[in-house]
């Protein structure tokens, strides 16, 4: 079962609805039960990094979910503000990140010819084929992204992912079992299918 963590933060729906379309068992949940029990965790995220991080620590379900990412090595996915979470900190609030990948979100710098947020469809470049999520996707994959923040990484080896917006950024990252993506794969059709499809099948 694929725990989708449930802090009180954003519309978890479509998660859970598009996993069940590739036939997976997933669960919405703040159960640290159900967390203990998972074989995969998806951490989601909307809205303001410091409201985000403050939620989750507020459920008491890190030290659970810290010992599944870690311990047990079970994959996590997150997504959105859950991508940034997993880093250290987001120049948009004073929270500390859960620190798992060496990278901190920045704010995408004002320009008359960018509006911020970055909203809408975006082609997303794979940088790492031999990753089992990169080796699933098209080459013309194109993911829906809406966000003030991008992911920047200290070490290239964390990039499996990048897409443009005035420059290029990390879309996705990665640190052995630890998964994040900028992007909305539940709001990005088809090409949301094959990376979901593909980080069920990390789970086993």
């Amino acid at each position: 079962m694929i725990a989708i963590v449930d802090y009180d933060i954003g519309n978890l729906g479509a998660i859970e609805n598009m996993l069940a379309r590739l036939g997976a068992k997933a669960a919405i949940t703040n159960d640290a039960e159900k967390i203990r029990s998972a074989t995969g965790l998806i951490l989601p995220g909307n809205g303001s990094f410091d409201a985000c991080m403050c939620g989750l620590r507020a459920t008491g379900l890190l030290p659970t979910i810290e010992k599944r990412v870690f311990d047990a090595k079970v994959p996590i996915l997150g997504i959105c503000v859950g991508a940034q979470m997993i880093g250290k900190g987001s120049e948009e609030g004073n929270e500390k990140g859960l620190g798992w990948v060496d990278m901190t979100a920045h704010k995408f710098p004002a320009s008359p010819a960018l509006r911020v947020p970055h909203m809408g469809w975006g082609s997303v470049r794979v940088t790492q084929r031999t990753d089992p999520i990169g080796s699933a996707l098209e080459p013309d994959s194109r993911f829906y992204f809406v966000h003030s923040y991008y992911l920047k990484p200290a070490f290239r080896h964390n990039v499996i992912l990048e897409a443009n917006y005035g420059f290029d950024f990390a879309a996705g990252v990665v640190e052995g079992n630890i998964y994040g993506v900028q992007f909305h794969p539940e709001k990005s059709h088809r090409f949301g299918k094959s990376l979901l499809r593909a980080f069920k099948d990390l789970c086993g």
